[in-house]
């Protein structure tokens, strides 16, 4: 006993404890590390292989406007920093490519499927940061309140797309769409990155939860219709009233003349 005491003791003991420590932390932490770059390295990959063929997609069918490494050109804004979701709003709404030069962009049967349209969101992500393609937790309607997203749409966005969404006109030849028919997706990520002539309402503005709310509001009133009858194309109450106006004028004057015109 009193051997194994003494070289419990001896002034080395702590050394080698220490050092026999360092060797196991170590040893534990070469493993976990390999493990995880083991990781990482297939997921760069994949994200490298769809970077490298978005940017051929992109090459072959948007450089012309948009310039060879999305720097922009005359025909075409710089995309550098407009991330992911930008991208599949515009392409995955078939607004990209544009048909032909005009005020606005204008949705068309979408020329990409849903795997070019994923690398080439991934390529335009890679030239700068930007707003990511939004995930299912914040498209999940039955989450919403479409009452707290009535009132935001309301105050933000009835001015251009009127109370029922039903879109409207603006100046030069330009319009906002309808919004019914529109993915909970492509909704979300047009609040996010504001195309053509939309303001962008970033999570400092509106957050994804509040996001999650508008877009609640907008598919229940799309499921629920008109609840007042014909909905004389969604016009709003001034436009509405100036052509019933307009129309019961022009009967009481056809009647009118009508009644005037007949023998005595």
């Amino acid at each position: 006993m009193k051997a194994l005491s003494k070289k419990r003791r001896h002034p080395l003991a702590a050394v080698a404890l220490l050092l026999f420590g360092l060797l196991v932390t170590g040893s534990l932490y070469t493993a976990a590390g390999s493990i995880s770059e083991a990781k990482a390295a297939d997921t760069t990959s994949a994200s490298v292989t769809d970077v490298e063929e978005g940017q051929k997609l992109f090459v072959a069918n948007c450089a012309t406007c948009h310039g060879m490494s999305a720097e922009g050109t005359a025909d075409g804004p710089s995309l550098i920093g407009v991330g992911a979701a930008a991208v599949d709003f515009q392409v995955g709404t078939g607004r990209m490519p544009m048909q032909m030069q005009g005020p606005q962009a204008q949705a068309k049967p979408v020329q990409f499927d849903d795997e070019q349209i994923s690398q080439l969101s991934a390529y335009v992500a890679s030239l700068g940061a930007g707003p990511a393609i939004p995930g299912e937790d914040v498209l999940d309607t039955t989450q919403g309140d479409a009452a707290q997203g009535g009132t935001i749409f309301r105050v933000n966005c009835a001015m251009c797309h009127n109370a029922a969404a039903g879109g409207g006109a603006l100046t030069r030849g330009k319009f906002a769409p309808t919004l019914a028919g529109v993915s909970e997706k492509h909704i979300y990520e047009a609040m996010a990155t504001g195309p053509q002539n939309m303001p962008v309402f970033n999570d400092s503005n509106i957050t994804p939860d509040d996001k999650r709310d508008v877009i609640t509001f907008l598919k229940t009133i799309e499921a629920n219709g008109s609840a007042g009858g014909a909905a004389l194309g969604n016009l709003g109450p001034v436009a509405e009233g100036l052509f019933v106006w307009t129309a019961g004028l022009g009967i009481i004057i056809a009647f009118t003349i009508w009644l005037t015109s007949r023998p005595s």
